[in-house]
């Protein structure tokens, strides 16, 4: 298929953002907090400084998504919205930059704010995809999304990589300050792939739209009807029901290939290398699942998915060696992409268009409730039997409810979207 302008540029924003979620995220940050913000302060401290911050971002944005979602809906206003979260990411991230050694709480609390840009704009990004697709097509459009942030987020990282080992190639004193650099070419680059959503991505105006502090009240009040609109419209209730559970599964398996690779010997430069593996494939395997979707089905496509993970669950639990990790990297990097844009483009069918944002924000929410379930299934599994192994097994429940769950949902034909009840 040939894609639009507007559905090009709103695209590109997964490509914007996505250096926050490889580069800071789930690369640099946490090594650097660890060895420079927190230096002196003992594991166990800094490990709990970690935790919390990344917990107090979620639940901000658990309690905000669908509030704002709700109003953004009411008066037109989710590219705006997206804009304003997305400034406040990036700027926070760029304030890493001046952060000195030992400044931990500080270097906390921008991570907090920044975390909660990110996610932020990411609810009005995702209610956005109906307004720049024709819904067949929804399928195809938000794998490009994905596709572009794989390898966006993967030739920034390979950048900042690049500069981290080789200071001197780019005229920088050591690591260190090429990690602080980093900080600041996430934030400039998310600025810059951001000003094609805001030039050419239209949303169309609310007829009678509502001021900011009305909208404000009669979002709160719609906040309350939605939660009765979910349980009346049967496949989105369903559907987010499965999604939590396998995107439990899904996140939980990331995290526990990171912990088995530090378990057999890997070194940050190893890690490092599997994450831009998983990065890269996830391009292609992205786009690979948009076009499946569109031929057998969004459902279809997620379930390969899901029994994707199953085969990368087995073979989690019999790695040990090397060469294993960074084969099971190879896999999620296929699987992820996919699972994720396809769950997007699903739900998007699912639910009322006139109401995309605030729907958006319960779906972004359960994301992030993702990964509470799997870690506790494992710990106890792993204490209870004495394996971590066997631990890491139990996964397969929240996998195997999820794809019950998921076969179960009523589908969607297309152009037969719902309508909110009452």
């Amino acid at each position: 298929m040939t894609f639009s302008r507007q559905t090009i540029s709103w695209a590109l924003y997964d490509w914007a953002n996505s250096g926050f979620a490889v580069v800071v995220l789930a690369g640099f940050y946490p090594i650097f907090f660890r060895d420079y913000w927190a230096v002196g302060q003992n594991s166990e401290q800094i490990t709990f400084y970690l935790g919390a911050a990344n917990s107090i971002a979620s639940v901000i944005i658990v309690l905000l998504a669908p509030m704002m979602g709700s109003i953004a809906d009411r008066g037109g206003i989710r590219k705006r919205l997206l804009i304003v979260f997305a400034g406040l990411g990036l700027a926070m991230t760029a304030g890493l930059f001046w952060v000195q050694q030992g400044e931990w709480g500080i270097a906390a609390a921008l991570f907090v704010i920044a975390t909660v840009g990110w996610m932020g704009a990411n609810v009005f990004y995702d209610a956005l995809l109906i307004e720049v697709s024709n819904e067949q097509d929804f399928d195809q459009t938000s794998a490009l999304g994905y596709g572009l942030g794989y390898l966006g987020g993967g030739l920034l990282f390979a950048l900042c990589v690049l500069m981290t080992l080789h200071p001197d190639w780019f005229w920088l004193n050591d690591a260190s300050q090429a990690v602080r650099i980093s900080f600041l070419l996430v934030a400039l680059w998310w600025a810059v792939f951001s000003i094609p959503l805001w030039r050419f991505v239209h949303e169309p105006g609310v007829a009678n739209a509502p001021g900011f502090t009305e909208a404000a009240r009669q979002g709160l009040r719609q906040l309350i009807q939605t939660f009765h609109e979910i349980r009346q419209l049967k496949p989105v209730l369903m559907f987010l029901l499965a999604y939590w559970l396998y995107i439990d599964g899904v996140d939980t398996i990331i995290r526990m290939a990171v912990d088995y690779g530090k378990a057999i010997g890997f070194g940050s430069q190893g890690l490092i290398t599997a994450l831009l593996i998983t990065q890269f494939i996830g391009f292609p395997a992205a786009l690979m699942f948009g076009w499946l979707g569109g031929r057998i089905g969004a459902k279809r496509g997620i379930l390969i998915g899901i029994a994707a993970y199953f085969f990368i669950t087995f073979w989690a639990y019999k790695m040990d060696s090397e060469w294993e990790f960074y084969g099971l990297a190879c896999c999620i990097g296929l699987a992820q992409g996919g699972i994720q844009s396809l769950s997007r483009s699903y739900y998007a069918r699912l639910i009322p268009s006139d109401k995309a944002a605030e729907f958006f924000g319960f779906y972004n929410m359960l994301g992030k409730f993702a990964a509470i379930i799997g870690p506790l299934l494992v710990g106890w599994t792993g204490m209870m039997t004495g394996s971590p192994r066997t631990g890491l097994l139990s996964l397969l429940i929240l996998f195997t409810l999820g794809g019950l769950l998921l076969i179960l949902t009523p589908g969607q034909h297309h152009h037969d979207r719902p309508s909110a009840p009452g």
